[in-house]
């Protein structure tokens, strides 16, 4: 028993190791060498000693690991529109647009896979099947955030959803400690065992694949149940910084490679065909927090923020593209626009179609008044769904929902 305790002393430094560098990642945004050698130093440790993981070691690791998917896919589960837009993102940093149209789909399942393996891992079901499941992933995720952290590919993965914001480098890290802690469970699957019958586990993992997904969808049609984005309800959204916030954001030509940076939102984010060429990279934020990096502007370009976070019972619809918009949409944006405007409401629209379109769509909806345009990548954090409302009064967000809810908004008014 000496013996053994002896063994299994370097395999519980290599998980204190581990460990102790999740917090040093919040510490270190950019490449350290040195960081980056102590993280691969503990994967190879993990590796080469691997049979002196003894059975509580290998515990730990299981339940590490498994707490850790279960965080990242909740972050991202409660708002899968999120994780499909990042999705989109990578897909067109990979050049594979072609995918493009099953991005959602992919953005379901590739969560309620990791959610199925940390919760598995966590509950001991089906342990050996969620390990290598949790392989596959971390080699995948590994690699492609290897290349984000060298080349920048796509800024800020969205591992955590918008709950929480890492650099690239921060990302690659993380992947390397999980990686740490995920090989020697990986490599010692004959002592990972669960005591129900397998049966058994299959059934409560199907269980957890009906509620996961269930959470999932209603996430997607109803908005997220947690809103870790800027725009939640309860939020001023008028409170100015001392200092005036600047976004710079860097887009690339899609044929060239050409990068361009520009002053948010001084870029032609209406012009259509720019858009179709151009990709966005990246972004940095200069000064303190303004408006959350909100503007809108009318349609001789006059910014009309200021004026949109002061108005009293101000419904607001959202629609980062009016082209998706349906014709039942339609119906209810009418009932509710002639019910608010009844209630001494204002009524306006922010989107980021092109001012063409919105005037062919005024002369087919009347109930389309006042419209201002903004950026794309805004308006998608103020409702997540296409089209959206939100109810604002003098700046605080006092409620707002997706198309699919339209119909309480009577009663909230």
């Amino acid at each position: 028993m000496a013996m053994r305790t002896k063994n299994s002393t370097l395999a519980w430094i290599s998980i204190a190791i581990a460990l102790a560098s999740t917090v040093g990642i919040f510490f270190i945004p950019s490449f350290q060498l040195w960081f980056l050698l102590v993280l691969i130093a503990n994967v190879v440790v993990s590796l080469l000693f691997r049979k002196r993981y003894d059975k509580p070691a290998l515990t730990v690791c299981r339940l590490l690991v498994g707490a850790l998917f279960i965080f990242s896919s909740f972050t991202k589960g409660v708002d899968p529109l999120g994780t499909k837009y990042k999705m989109l993102d990578y897909f067109a940093a990979y050049h594979i647009e072609w995918l493009n149209g099953a991005a959602m789909v992919f953005s379901v399942l590739m969560i309620l896979a990791e959610f199925l393996i940390g919760i598995c891992l966590l509950t001991n079901v089906c342990p050996k099947i969620a390990a290598l499941g949790g392989a596959l992933f971390m080699l995948l995720f590994t690699t492609v955030t290897l290349f984000d952290a060298r080349y920048d590919m796509v800024p800020d993965c969205g591992c955590f959803g918008t709950a929480v914001k890492m650099s690239n480098w921060q990302t690659f890290y993380k992947n390397l400690v999980i990686d740490a802690v995920l090989l020697p469970l990986v490599l010692n699957l004959r002592s990972v065992k669960s005591r129900l019958r397998l049966s058994t586990q299959f059934f409560i993992g199907l269980l957890y694949a009906v509620l996961f997904t269930g959470f999932e969808i209603h996430n997607y049609r109803h908005l997220p149940v947690i809103d870790f984005m800027n725009w939640k309800v309860g939020k001023q959204m008028n409170e100015k910084s001392e200092q005036e916030q600047q976004i710079y954001l860097t887009f690339r030509n899609k044929e060239t490679g050409k990068t361009q940076e520009y002053l948010s939102p001084n870029y032609p984010w209406n012009d259509s065909v720019w858009m179709k060429q151009w990709e966005f990279v990246d972004q940095r934020v200069v000064g303190d927090n303004n408006y959350l990096g909100f503007s809108a502007l009318d349609q001789d370009g006059d910014d009309v923020t200021d004026m949109i976070l002061g108005t009293k019972n101000l419904l607001m619809f959202t629609s980062h593209d009016m082209s998706k918009v349906t014709d039942k949409e339609w119906e209810k944006i009418a009932r509710i626009t002639d019910v608010a405007n009844q209630k001494g409401y204002d009524v306006i629209w922010v989107t980021a179609s092109s001012q063409e379109y919105v005037e062919a769509l005024q002369e087919q909806h009347p109930c389309l008044q006042e419209v201002y345009y903004g950026d794309e990548l805004e308006i998608k954090t103020i409702v997540r769904f296409n089209p959206g409302v939100i109810l604002l009064d003098e700046g605080l967000v006092v409620d707002k929902w997706s198309a699919i809810d339209f119909n309480k908004v009577w009663a909230r008014m």
